[in-house]
């Protein structure tokens, strides 16, 4: 390819205008299989010294073609599985509660700004340098080898995700099907409960009434406040089975969440087995079902009494949270890991576009369609909240819930519970659409992880990968069924994801925007889809994106406040496991880039430390043509 200037490639001095790019194949030395003859000219295709326009024999300097990587086999699929990978569980239970604590309506305006600001620019960036390159989230830092350890981190970041993401399907799977209950079996006491439960639902049994005959003493009136609903004491003594601590062991895996975990991961399996070619195909039904299901659930929201009076309470702004800096906080995790940005996975998604695709256009509906889902979601949510606190005579909506994994398993069913016309359906209708987001969220990480071990073992075939990646998927989402688990979980996605993320974001915007360049990766833009990206694009990728980043991180470290759960503090060994997952991630940087710098040809440390800041000689399309 011809362009030097911003590309590291052979230049001809020529304008970058689109069409005067030229890939150049390498001719094949007779009798020499497997070795090209390229005449090289600058050191950046080499790694080593100048050559002076000499002949220079490289081994696997040749991509492979692009007919032996697998491709989507219809535009459409990429995009519907990116919507089906950004539009997740987050989406559903995160947002409207995020937006509850930092300003109600106030908050969409921040989240807004930050979409354009941060959400859209890497989406969109991410998409270019994946199709571009037709690489995974790991090889794709052929652009910079020094940085490649910011693609393993990530990976290690997915890998860790994808492990306790499948527990939760499995907990959703565990109400989906005891909703097919003629009474739903959190709407009502059990007996063992006696005098600490207060019925979620409408239905009474013998527990119930009597301790509606008690609510007529003082005695009872005291102790009401401290009772907890049927729904929390069913979420944590029936399913959970959770622990008051983890001081003595996390004890063994719940056998009906085992049972559910290994379903949940044959069903990954199953759209993963043969690879884009079956996930494709199956995300026109992970990407479009849910909307059918939110939409039954808004209608049936808003047809409810109360409704619109938790809808007013969602949207309405609290101007004086708007200049608060918890909020703006608050609207960039929730952009960064609703959309899915920086985990690798948009990288791996289109790496098997055709090279001409508009990612440019996917790249904007997505971004647009994960906003709209989140806003709808939360209409949604707080019409039938709204409905609860119109049932149990409060005013105050925000009182009526539980954050965290307690707002989906235990405010939404307690919800439902109150439901007097079908509950068991809106049930139903409820945990199979959060089952499906999960199924598409996990499909997109397991393929990450699949196309990593794919790039760098290619005679690996799609269903060998997925299920090695299976396999191991239960047996360690297993930790997580166990009445200790919520404690790992939340160890683990604190230490292994939500910390080490952010400052690989960091890192991949360096790599990306500053190690190679915005040049050119504007000039690779203009290659592939003929016009070069506005100036809202490079300012974004090159200065206003990473500043906000970094501010983040800086935010994020002053405010860092010790890990607990429920007010449990963790016992000391817990929390140096956490901070060794943290530092391994971390160290895959420093790893990496010394293991690069050693690799590089050169005479001096030096030459060798530059050389590793540059493009490999295979880099760029994979397909030569």
């Amino acid at each position: 390819m011809e362009g030097r200037d911003n590309n590291g490639f052979i230049g001809d001095g020529s304008s970058s205008v689109a069409g005067q790019f030229r890939w150049n194949t390498p001719a094949i030395a007779p009798g020499r299989p497997g070795t090209a003859t390229i005449q090289l000219t600058d050191v950046e295709l080499t790694g080593g010294k100048p050559t002076n326009g000499e002949t220079v024999q490289q081994h696997s300097a040749i991509p492979e073609p692009a007919a032996d990587r697998d491709q989507w086999g219809k535009g459409v699929e990429f995009l519907m599985s990116c919507i089906a990978m950004s539009v997740g569980l987050g989406n559903v239970w995160r947002f409207p509660f995020v937006a509850l604590e930092n300003g109600g309506g106030a908050f969409v305006i921040p989240y807004i700004i930050v979409l354009l600001l941060v959400g859209k620019p890497i989406y969109y960036m991410e998409m270019i340098i994946g199709q571009f390159s037709s690489r995974g989230s790991v090889k794709v830092y052929d652009m910079a080898p020094i940085m490649r350890g910011v693609g393993y981190g990530q990976m290690l970041s997915t890998t860790i995700v994808t492990t306790y993401y499948a527990s939760l399907m499995a907990t959703t799977l565990r109400y989906l099907f005891d909703s097919f209950q003629s009474i739903l079996p959190w709407a009502v006491c059990a007996d063992s409960w006696a005098g600490s439960c207060i019925p979620s639902g409408g239905v009474r049994n013998a527990t119930a009434e009597a301790t509606e005959a008690l609510s007529n003493s003082s005695t009872f009136a005291v102790s009401l406040s401290n009772r907890t609903s049927s729904a929390e004491l069913y979420f944590t003594k029936v399913v959970l089975k959770e622990l008051d601590g983890i001081d003595d062991g996390i004890g063994l895996p719940d056998l009906r969440l085992t049972l559910f975990l290994v379903l949940s991961w044959s069903l990954v399996l199953l759209t993963l087995i043969k690879g884009v070619k079956s996930s494709g195909k199956a995300s026109y039904f992970l990407a479009l079902f849910p909307y059918v299901v939110m939409t039954v659930l808004l209608v049936r929201a808003c047809t409810l009494p109360g409704a619109v009076d938790g809808i007013v309470y969602f949207l309405k702004p609290q101007w004086n949270k708007i200049l608060d800096p918890r909020v703006w906080y608050a609207a960039v995790t929730q952009c960064f890991f609703s959309l899915s940005i920086c985990f690798g996975n948009i990288i791996m998604y289109s790496s098997y576009n055709k090279f001409r695709h508009n990612v440019y256009r996917d790249a904007t509906i997505v971004t647009s369609i994960d906003t709209f889902t989140s806003l709808l979601a939360g209409c949604t949510i707080f019409g039938i909240l709204g409905h609860l606190a119109h049932v149990t005579g409060t005013t105050d909506v925000g009182n009526v819930v539980k954050s965290d994994a307690g707002l989906a398993f235990i405010s939404y069913p307690e919800a439902i519970a109150k439901f007097e016309v079908l509950p068991q359906a809106f049930s139903v209708l409820f945990f199979l659409m959060l089952f499906v987001l999960g199924i598409g969220s996990n499909v997109a990480m397991t393929s990450c992880v699949m196309t990593v071990i794919k790039d760098q073992f290619p005679r690996v075939r799609n269903w060998q990968a997925a299920s090695i990646i299976a396999v191991c998927g239960v047996l360690l989402g297993s930790i997580y069924v166990t009445p200790g688990g919520q404690y790992i979980l939340k160890l683990v996605d604190y230490y292994g994801a939500s910390s080490i993320t952010l400052v690989l974001a960091i890192a991949e915007l360096i790599a990306i925007c500053w190690v190679y360049g915005v040049d050119r990766l504007c000039k690779d833009t203009e290659f592939m889809l003929g016009h070069r990206p506005s100036i809202y694009w490079r300012l974004c990728w090159r200065w206003i994106t990473p500043l906000l980043m970094f501010v983040i991180l800086i935010y994020n470290l002053v405010t860092l406040q010790p890990l607990m759960y429920k007010q449990y503090v963790y016992p000391t060994v817990a929390y140096g496991i956490g901070w060794c997952i943290f530092a391994f991630g971390l160290m895959q940087l420093p790893i990496w880039a010394a293991y690069a710098v050693y690799k590089q040809s050169g005479k001096s440390l030096t030459e060798k430390i530059r050389n590793a800041f540059k493009p490999i000689a295979a880099w760029g399309p994979i397909d030569p043509a």
